[in-house]
C-alpha cells in the first residue's frame, strides 16, 4: 500500500474553475476542476440540476495512453464517478435546483490525469469529494419582470455535501492475496482487480470489479472491513486540510 498525500487548489488558483483540488496518491497524480453553468431541468424531474463528469487519461500522463477519443479505461473511469455520485447522494440533485421547470446547475467535474500510476478510480474519488467542498455558488435569483436570472457574485455559498464517499481499490491474486493501493505495475500483475465505496456511515456505495478472478465472500468481507478503515483515514486528513482553508 503507497501512502497517499491530498494537496488543494482553492478557488481562484484554477481561474476557470468555481472549485478544484490536486489529489497525489503514491504516484497517481490527479487534478479536478468544477465548471457551474446554467441549465434547464430536466423535463422529467424538473426540480433537479445534473453533475457530469468526465476523465481524461493524456499521453502525458502515461505512455500507455494514446491522442484521441477518450480511450476504454478512461470511459470506464468516466461511468464509474458518475455511479458513486448516484449511488452514493454525495450531493442531492435537487439542491442544484434553482427554479422549479425554469433553471438549474449544471456541474460539470473534469478530471485530469497529470501523472498515472495505477489506482486511478480512488484518485479520482478523493479528487471529486476535495474539489466540491471547495465549490462557492453564487446567490441566484429570477427577475419576475423579466424572467431572467440575476447573478449575485457578492454572495456565494458552499455546496451542500450530504455525504463523503471514499474509493478504496485492491489487487487481487488469485483470491489468496489481497494489495490495497495497487501500483500500475501490480494492477497489470494481478489476476483482478475491485473497488469498493465506502461513507462515514459505513454504508456500502458501490462494488467495481470489472472482471478477473472472483473473490470469495470472506474475502469480499475482508476489502470491505478495510474500505472502511481507509475512509476514517480519508475524511480525517481532509477534514485536517479542509480546517486549515482561510478564505480569502
Amino acid at each position: 500500500m503507497t501512502d497517499f498525500i491530498i494537496h488543494f487548489l482553492f478557488s481562484g488558483s484554477i481561474t476557470t474553475a468555481d472549485g478544484s483540488a490536486l489529489v497525489k496518491l503514491g504516484n497517481t497524480t490527479v487534478i479536478c476542476g468544477i465548471k457551474a453553468e446554467f441549465a434547464e431541468p430536466p423535463a422529467e424531474s424538473n426540480n433537479k440540476g445534473y453533475i457530469v463528469p468526465n476523465v481524461d487519461l493524456p499521453p502525458l500522463c502515461s505512455s500507455r495512453f494514446r491522442p484521441g477519443p477518450p480511450g476504454e479505461e478512461a470511459q470506464a473511469a468516466s461511468q464509474f464517478i458518475a455511479d458513486v455520485i448516484e449511488n452514493s447522494e454525495i450531493i442531492m440533485k435537487e439542491d442544484l435546483c434553482i427554479a422549479h421547470g425554469k433553471l438549474a446547475w449544471v456541474l460539470y467535474c473534469d478530471f485530469i490525469c497529470l501523472d498515472y500510476d495505477g489506482n486511478i478510480l480512488d484518485a479520482c474519488t478523493f479528487a471529486l469529494l476535495a474539489a466540491l467542498k471547495n465549490v462557492q455558488l453564487p446567490k441566484v435569483t429570477i427577475n419576475e419582470e423579466t424572467g431572467l436570472a440575476e447573478v449575485d457574485l457578492k454572495q456565494t455559498n458552499p455546496l451542500n455535501i450530504r455525504k463523503h464517499p471514499v474509493a478504496t481499490s485492491f489487487a487481487v491474486f488469485d483470491d489468496t492475496i489481497l494489495i490495497v493501493d495497487p501500483t500500475a505495475e501490480e494492477e497489470e500483475l494481478a489476476t483482478g482487480t475491485v473497488t469498493i465505496v465506502m461513507d462515514e456511515e459505513g454504508r456500502l456505495c458501490s462494488v467495481h470489479k470489472p472482471g478477473g478472478s472472483g473473490l470469495t465472500a470472506a474475502k469480499l468481507q475482508d476489502c470491505i472491513t478495510r474500505a472502511i478503515t481507509r475512509h476514517k483515514e480519508v475524511k480525517k486528513l481532509i477534514d485536517k486540510v479542509i480546517k486549515s482553508i482561510k478564505p480569502k
